[in-house]
Order: C-alpha cells, then sequence, then structure tokens
C-alpha cells in the first residue's frame, strides 16, 4: 500500500477539511492537521475543527489536543506530526496533511532550526519580564541583548519577543542565528502536495456565511469560556480568527453586529495574506482551483494516479 503524505494547503474556509476526509476515504488515508488553531481543544466552533460528524470515520491526528494556556510552536507541532507519521505507517494509513499554516509546511518539507528546549522557569521569568517592563522597554531591554532580532521585530510583536529573548537568555546564541540553521524535513520535497486556490469572490462569500454558523453553533459562548480561563495575554489562541473581536464585543467595546462584521473583515484579509503566501513560498506545489471539494478531489485523485 502506498503510504507516501499527501500536502494539502489552502486559505481559510476553502473546504480543505471536506477535501482531506474524501482523499482519506479514497486513498485508505489519515487527516494529520496542518493548521495552528485547530490544535486547541477550546476552539471547536471558532477554528471551524472538523466535528465528528464531519471526520466520517477517518482518522483525524493533531485535533483538538492542546489546552489553550499551553504555549504551543511549530517544534511542538512537527514533534506531534512525526508521531502521527509513525503511527499512519504502523497502520498502513496514507498521511494527509491538511492545513492553512504555512510555517508547518515548511517545517514538513524544509526542516526547523534545532533549537534547544527552553527551560520551563525561564519561560515563566521572561514572560513576567515582558509584562512588568511592559512592550517599548522589553523591546530596548532584547535590542542590548540581541540587536539582530530587535531589528527585524516590532515593539508590540509580544510573543516573538519573548521567544526571541529567551532563546538568547537560554543559548547566548541570536535566534536569528539558531534560524540559519536548517533541520532534516519530515517529508520529502516530492511527495504530492497541493494548494488549494478558489475564487476569490466565492471563498468571501463562504467566510462570511461560515461566521454566520459559527455564531449559531456557538462561537460567542466559546470565546466567553475561553476569557474565563485566564489565558495568558500572549497566547496564539487569543488570536485566533474572530476571538479578538468577540472577545471586544463580551468587554462592552463593540456592539455584537460591529464584533461580527469585523471578525468577518479579519479573517478575509487573512485568507488574502494566506494565498499570497502560499503563490510566492510554494511555487513547486500544484495549484488545485475549485470551489467544492469534489471538484478539488477529482483533480488531486487524477494527478495522484499518475504519479
Amino acid at each position: 500500500m502506498n503510504t507516501d503524505a499527501v500536502l494539502i494547503a489552502g486559505p481559510t474556509a476553502s473546504g480543505k477539511s471536506a477535501l482531506g476526509v474524501a482523499l482519506a476515504q479514497a486513498l485508505g488515508g489519515a487527516v494529520i492537521n496542518a493548521d495552528s488553531m485547530q490544535v486547541y481543544k477550546e476552539l471547536r466552533v471558532v477554528s471551524a475543527r472538523p466535528s465528528e460528524a464531519e471526520m466520517q470515520g477517518v482518522p483525524h491526528f493533531i485535533y483538538g489536543t492542546v489546552a489553550a494556556w499551553q504555549p504551543y510552536s511549530a517544534g511542538r507541532w512537527l514533534d506531534a506530526a512525526r508521531l502521527a507519521l509513525t503511527v499512519c505507517r504502523s497502520q498502513g494509513l496514507r498521511p494527509i496533511f491538511v492545513g492553512g499554516t504555512g510555517l508547518y509546511f515548511s517545517a514538513l518539507t524544509q526542516g526547523l532550526a534545532p533549537i534547544p528546549d527552553i527551560h520551563a522557569q525561564l519561560r515563566v521569568e521572561v514572560r513576567q519580564l515582558h509584562q512588568d517592563l511592559g512592550p517599548e522597554r522589553f523591546h530596548a531591554l532584547l535590542a542590548e541583548r540581541d540587536p539582530v532580532m530587535a531589528a527585524r521585530l516590532g515593539v508590540n510583536d509580544g510573543q516573538r519577543l519573548i521567544r526571541a529573548y529567551e532563546v538568547f537568555e537560554a543559548t547566548g546564541v541570536s535566534l536569528a542565528e539558531w534560524q540559519e540553521i536548517k533541520g532534516e524535513p519530515l517529508i520529502p520535497e516530492w511527495s504530492g502536495a497541493y494548494v488549494i486556490k478558489p475564487n476569490r469572490e466565492w471563498l468571501y462569500h463562504r467566510i462570511d456565511t461560515r461566521f454566520d454558523q459559527m455564531m449559531e453553533q456557538g462561537a460567542l459562548e466559546e470565546v466567553r469560556a475561553l476569557i474565563a480561563m485566564r489565558v495568558a495575554p500572549d497566547q496564539p489562541v487569543l488570536r485566533a480568527l474572530g476571538v479578538p473581536q468577540l472577545s471586544a464585543h463580551l468587554r462592552g467595546e463593540m456592539g455584537l453586529d460591529e464584533a461580527v462584521a469585523a471578525a468577518k473583515m479579519q479573517t478575509r484579509r487573512y485568507a488574502k495574506r494566506q494565498m499570497t503566501w502560499f503563490r510566492h513560498q510554494m511555487t513547486d506545489w500544484t495549484v488545485v482551483e475549485g470551489q467544492v471539494a469534489e471538484q478539488m478531489y477529482a483533480q488531486i485523485v487524477r494527478q495522484l494516479e499518475m504519479v
């Protein structure tokens, strides 16, 4: 049985999840998540994580496995992906990576810098330091230690500033230097790799419609529960599409209609950035144009049969 991986990248709301399930059913495979927000347990609705019914009995990996308060990185995701690959291959399942996080696909096909693990206590201390000093003073402190990374990062880019600071403190080496070292790719570059390219007007309409459906399915309540967890403000989960706007509504800073409209706009802009990234970074991937899973499925299966 062919166990070579298939990679499916595409913008948010483009029908990737349904496509992944269809391919897994046809190829005897499993779906492995490559979306940075669908890893979180608490974001089933807001992240559009597939429901049990939508999974249709197909094995799925790295969906809803991480608590909102846990720090999560591309390195941790790559470890989880490596484990998922091992399970798939031991069971004769064809791994099908599906998602829209470009960094995850880069890690798969190009490898990640082998940055040493940062001790948990140091991570806590650096986050507290950032909170105590505030963005500007913390940025200035990083500039004294690692001017290269400080020059690359904006004052308000809290998570990346903290990461740069903790790496330098732990290793004495700039994160910029670590990033120049590439690890071994987890997936060979010649695996089946496809980029979904839907019609833009269709995609934007689907984004708006899907967010309305999310609201009906409990998105606001999901964000309310997330806020109640008092997650650290620099955690990535708080930047998930729709979370900042619905949080602002729950704080009384904007009306619900305004928050929903702002969330839809943010999502459309994000989709545009994703498509730009794919166009420039995935130049050797096969572009698949289509608006529904059945269309895209047929194109990909035909190409895989030719490999």
